[in-house]
């Protein structure tokens, strides 16, 4: 049976800000301590994912988690009602009060590795949150990221859950960022192409390289995926010393569409070898480095674009505003137009809010292959239709801010009205108490 993918894109939550917390993200680390701001970076993810479902394709939405996370201050020592706990936190550990607050699972991209029911053992979709070890700010979101999964794709005859990997950097998961699955033709089983940063031997000397060998591996074998279906790759070293933190901010996939830059694979030539018996009309497009060089690729998070086919089968590259202002992604972009393949169409959208902190357009969504009848057995109240997208406008003007600096994050208020938005917005898409203050006290 044939299926059709889901965008399931995160929420922006109201305590997004720049700490600059991850390693190897430049964007993160450059734009550290500027003044957030939570509203517009919310709208403006809410109007992309309006422009999908506009364009006909499959949009849903992850509520934000809770924030801030009181329990990673409680465990490190700081003592006393949640006031007392933030401002100690920010006057003894500002950078855990930092992580405490972060809104990062706004990247559904790492929030879990997703598998179809073609292409697993049991028929059935299989989830996997990522353990993001790497990060201590991404590493607490785990817990929460299953709860919501759960929430939204009740367990049962269409959908399965794992725990994630145990939380030891030589099982570092950093989910579907490193995940990407071709298929010959729609309702054809599907390859899972994982690619990793590290095998355990020598890697990159700059950033951490985040993706193990090992985590894929076992992602694929829990998910039930056949060995015929699964391909393995290394990124090259070099493109993650120079900022490429995961795979899809150098490679993109989608149908028998590979994307990528000429620097985001080790082998590329035996990566290809791998996929081309199973995908025999495999369409390999590569930017070479001559063309655009690797830091314009990730300054301008080209490859973290989002490839979509629409109904009247138009494929549909939706790329990040700043793509049209560096001078080498730009030309060759121009280059494409008018083409009609890959790209029948190229969509450029502001996210600039997100970008700030390292996130483009594919880091904000999870990619849900579903058949009708898994769509079906979804939580309804999450798909986004327009009733859902005003509703959520509406929602964001009225519990965000439009300024979020560093400062203010030792401001109580601000955590009460973190929580009575999420409070109004679980009401909203009819999900249940699916945070940890919704159920303190009962």
């Amino acid at each position: 049976m044939s299926e059709r993918e889901l965008n399931l894109d995160g929420l922006v939550g109201p305590t997004h800000n720049y700490a600059g917390l991850a390693r190897g993200n430049l964007a993160s680390a450059r734009n550290a301590g500027l003044v957030a701001n939570p509203r517009e970076a919310a709208l403006q993810g809410l109007e992309k994912m309006w422009m999908l479902a506009e364009l006909g394709v499959p949009q849903a939405v992850m509520p934000p988690q809770e924030r801030p996370w009181l329990p990673l201050l409680e465990a490190v020592g700081f003592r006393g009602d949640e006031a007392a706990v933030l401002h100690r936190a920010a006057r003894k550990a500002p950078r855990l009060l930092a992580a405490a607050w972060s809104a990062s699972a706004m990247w559904t991209a790492n929030a879990a590795t997703v598998s179809a029911s073609a292409d697993s053992g049991d028929g059935r979709v299989h989830f996997m949150p990522a353990n993001l070890v790497s990060q201590l700010h991404r590493s607490i979101e785990p817990p929460s990221t299953a709860t919501l999964l759960r929430a939204l794709f009740p367990e049962g005859d269409h959908f399965t859950h794992h725990p994630p990997l145990p939380a030891t950097p030589g099982l570092g998961d950093e989910g579907a960022a490193n995940h990407t699955r071709l298929q010959q033709a729609s309702g054809t089983p599907g390859v899972s192409v994982f690619v990793y940063g590290s095998d355990g031997g020598e890697g990159p000397r700059r950033f951490p390289a985040r993706q193990r060998l090992a985590a894929s591996e076992a992602v694929a074998r829990l998910h039930g995926l056949e060995e015929g279906g699964t391909v393995y790759a290394r990124q090259d070293p070099t493109a993650v010393d120079a900022g490429v933190f995961h795979n899809d901010v150098i490679a993109v996939g989608h149908g028998r569409l590979l994307f990528a830059h000429e620097r985001a694979f080790a082998d590329r030539d035996r990566l290809l070898a791998a996929l081309r018996p199973r995908l025999p009309d495999l369409e390999y497009l590569e930017v070479p480095q001559a063309v655009v060089p690797l830091e314009d690729a990730v300054a301008s998070y080209l490859f973290n674009s989002q490839v979509v086919t629409s109904p009247d089968g138009a494929t549909v590259l939706i790329l990040p505003e700043e793509c049209r202002q560096v001078g080498s992604v730009a030309a060759y972009l121009e280059g494409l137009q008018g083409q009609g393949r890959p790209f029948d169409r190229l969509v450029f959208r502001d996210l600039r809010e997100s970008m700030r902190n390292g996130g483009g357009p594919a880091c904000l969504r999870l990619r849900v292959p579903l058949t009708g009848a898994e769509r079906s057995a979804m939580a309804p109240g999450v798909i986004l239709d327009e009733v859902l997208y005003r509703d959520l406008r509406e929602w964001v003007r009225r519990w965000y801010r439009d300024r979020l600096a560093p400062g203010d994050l030792a401001d109580p208020a601000l955590a009460e009205a973190s929580r009575g938005a999420l409070d109004e917005l679980t009401r909203r898409l009819g999900i249940g108490s699916v945070y940890r203050f919704q159920h303190a006290g009962a």
